[in-house]
């Protein structure tokens, strides 16, 4: 059901059944208790989620979750909340987290604007990442696109003067929406002239580098907080 009442706003995902494999279940079991944070109608304290005081920045959709385990064992001076609607990715991610001792992550498995609305305070991270949103590339689901500017200027509530959003795509005409959208909200400040170049810090992924040659291009969009 893509229409969502309660909400009074239309999803930007279809929450689809997926199978776990038998690793993936085995790390829901193992890592889940520790590592998988229950969605609660209720602010979340991040530092005790954490069991530190550090920059939390939140990734929303992370999908099998490679990037993000990459990023947070780049940074390990930052805590990474990752935030997924599909099952067999949040048991790949923690999958993850078990084989290579990643102590700085941790996920929810819940539709991102009810976490963000009812468990992240004001101000509190210190940036997000929106790597490759589903991109509804048909004209009559374009609606349905993630990037938005009630999306865009709910997450800017969230993240702390000084933060960042970034953003990336490999449809050039959500690009082009990605970038109308930021540059119209009053309290983002674009980091490049237009897009910006890949930061060291995002790898590519298998389907990128198969996409870039083929040709296909990829969009970061990096902007900061007022």
């Amino acid at each position: 059901m893509l229409y969502d009442p309660t909400e009074h706003r239309i999803r930007s995902f279809v929450t689809r059944a997926g199978r776990l494999s038998t690793a993936q279940a085995r790390a829901f079991d193992e890592h889940g208790p520790k590592f998988l944070i229950e969605y609660k109608k209720e602010p979340l304290d991040l530092a005790r989620a954490f069991g530190r005081d550090a920059p939390v920045v939140l990734e929303i959709g992370f999908g099998m979750g490679n990037t993000t385990a990459h990023i947070a064992k780049l940074m390990p001076e930052k805590d990474f909340l990752g935030v997924e609607v599909h099952t067999p990715g949040v048991g790949s991610l923690l999958k993850q987290i078990g084989e290579q001792d990643i102590a700085n992550l941790r996920l929810v498995q819940h539709d991102v604007f009810e976490v963000l609305n009812h468990m992240i305070l004001d101000g509190a991270l210190h940036g997000v990442h929106v790597f490759f949103p589903d991109p509804w590339h048909k004209a009559r689901h374009n609606k349905r696109r993630l990037i938005q500017p009630a999306f865009v200027k709910l997450l800017c509530q969230k993240i702390a003067p000084g933060g960042y959003l970034h953003l990336a795509t490999d449809w050039e005409d959500y690009a082009v929406q990605m970038l109308e959208v930021l540059s119209a909200e009053p309290e983002l400040v674009n980091t490049a002239e237009g897009y910006a170049p890949q930061p060291e810090y995002r790898p590519l992924t298998k389907f990128e580098n198969r996409g870039i040659k083929l040709g296909h291009g990829v969009w970061d969009l990096v902007f900061t907080r007022k």
